[in-house]
């Protein structure tokens, strides 16, 4: 997978794109992200990438030549998809993860800044995603969550495969509680259940604590695990 990143800050992704897993990743080649600067097309002797926006109003917007010649320098790969990190977008989830892992070659990433950029973008994007009904200082935040969340599904990111399909909201679910030696600390124990070697059991109370943690921290998320549920029964 070819990930391209048009932003106006490169470095910001210098470390974060060379530690952990993520880095590891990329070196092994399971994807290969690539940095492009719209500041790098503009025209003006100022290499300007901002202006006021019509009508008035607080702030400076991208201007849309940089990002248009930024994108279309880029090569093409069969299945792309080109998004706009926005917080007007569709919120990112576990699902939008899985299917771009699993159904894009190339993935190019626009990182907004300033109030936004031009509307006329829009012509040139295919998806708009958000991370969260908030605002930040710049789309690298989000694109950064973006290429880790969807870098992590490709095969041979994750050693253990299975460690992938039984974590949280992959079945609809929170993940369940997990523990790891001492048994004891500091007078909170490891449950029982789980030191019992009796894997029917354990699978039992994983499944029932998914359901129980859901139901108590995500009401949204429960409702609509019981709804999918009652469709499938």
């Amino acid at each position: 997978m070819r990930i391209d990143v048009i932003t106006l800050f490169p470095d910001f992704f210098t470390s974060p794109l060379s530690s952990g897993l993520l880095g590891k990743a990329l070196a092994k080649e399971i994807a290969e992200v690539h940095l492009t600067n719209p500041r790098d097309f503009a025209t003006d002797k100022h290499r300007r990438v901002d202006d006021e926006p019509y009508g008035g109003g607080v702030g400076m917007l991208m201007k849309p030549e940089p990002i248009f010649s930024a994108v279309e320098s880029l090569p093409v790969l069969p299945k792309r998809d080109i998004i706009l990190m926005t917080p007007q977008g569709q919120p990112m989830n576990q699902k939008l993860l899985g299917e771009l892992a699993t159904n894009y070659d190339q993935l190019v990433l626009i990182c907004g800044h300033y109030e936004g950029v031009d509307d006329r973008v829009l012509n040139l994007v295919t998806r708009e995603v958000s991370l969260g009904d908030f605002v930040l200082t710049c789309g690298e935040i989000p694109a950064l969550a973006l290429i880790n969340g969807v870098v992590r599904l490709r095969p041979g990111t994750v050693g253990k495969v299975e460690s992938l399909k039984a974590e949280s909201f992959e079945a609809g679910l929170l993940d369940y509680p997990q523990y790891t030696r001492p048994a004891e600390f500091r007078g909170w124990e490891v449950p029982e259940v789980l030191r019992s070697g009796n894997h029917g059991e354990i699978e039992r109370w994983r499944k029932e604590q998914q359901i129980e943690r859901t139901r108590d921290r995500r009401p949204d998320l429960y409702a609509a695990w019981l709804k999918d549920s009652d469709k499938e029964s």
